[in-house]
């Protein structure tokens, strides 16, 4: 995925909360890591929906990369392999889903929508003092308000060795700002080559995966306290209003409504500018 930051802690995989007396179908539980924190590909036997608060939370599953802000979750199917990192104090939240006692059943990582309500719900089961009938009933609710978000964010890795020096750079820098051509000439190939192999394998333009990209990128730096100036300026472009106009095309609304804190100034950002791009 991204290029690690300094002082990750590597794990070997999220631990299953502590199961609840009598029958279940959810066990949710939170934690705060104190560092940025990354567990190793892993799979469970449970479906697993994972959300943070004050972070983002990324995963990488097969040729896919998904970026969980606040307000979303990411459902994993039982089985699923899958990598993950969590920012420094961000509030990581999981719930585990027994398989066979869960009314409905995707078969890919998908987004879901954290409502306050299902967030609520979720908190009430980290308890392991409610009786049989009460979780019972927290838990039909969980599944009726349960749903997959509008806007799947996810980025499809190329997967094709002919441009997979692209992807690789980029992911290391998306600030990297080397045109098509520049790309082109230095893989010995052609312009048109490398925008064959980017459609077929990810359905969209060069421009348009760099693009998004460095929209999953931008997630990750607003949310840990920089600036749109400050974000504008790492992720390569010219000004910060190219890249307000490109975070919109993909998100659908500007970073400042994503995320309000990311419109103060420069000087007045909660993480220094000193070595982002390391991050």
């Amino acid at each position: 995925m991204w290029r690690r930051e300094e002082g990750t802690e590597v794990r070997r995989a999220v631990a299953l909360p502590v199961q609840a007396p009598g029958p279940f179908a959810i066990l949710s539980e939170s934690r705060i890591p104190r560092v940025p924190t990354e567990w190793s590909p892993h799979a469970h036997p449970l479906h697993e929906l994972v959300w943070v608060r004050g972070g983002t939370l990324t995963s990488r599953v097969a040729d896919r990369i998904f970026t969980v802000s606040e307000g979303h979750g990411l459902w994993m199917p039982a089985g699923t392999v899958h990598g993950g990192r969590a920012t420094a104090g961000a509030e990581f939240h999981d719930a585990f889903f027994a398989p066979e006692r869960t009314p409905f059943a995707f078969r890919e990582p998908v987004a879901i929508t954290m409502t306050p309500l299902l967030e609520s719900l979720l908190a009430h089961l980290a308890r392991t003092d409610l009786r049989a009938a009460a979780r019972a009933r927290a838990e039909a609710v969980v599944f009726d308000v349960l749903e997959p978000s509008d806007r799947q964010f996810a980025l499809q890795l190329p997967g094709d060795p002919r441009i997979d020096p692209i992807a690789g750079a980029l992911l290391d820098d998306p600030g990297d700002g080397r045109s098509l051509e520049e790309w082109a000439r230095e893989l010995g190939t052609s312009e048109r080559t490398v925008t064959r192999a980017f459609r077929h394998t990810t359905g969209l333009s060069f421009a348009q995966w760099r693009q998004l990209l460095r929209a999953h990128r931008a997630l990750i730096l607003l949310s840990g306290g920089h600036d749109v100036a400050t974000v504008s300026e790492v992720l390569g472009y010219a000004q910060p209003s190219s890249f307000i106009a490109a975070f919109r095309r993909v998100m659908g609304t500007t970073p400042g409504a994503f995320f309000p804190a990311a419109d103060g100034t420069v000087g007045h950002v909660r993480n220094p500018v000193p070595g982002v791009q390391n991050s």
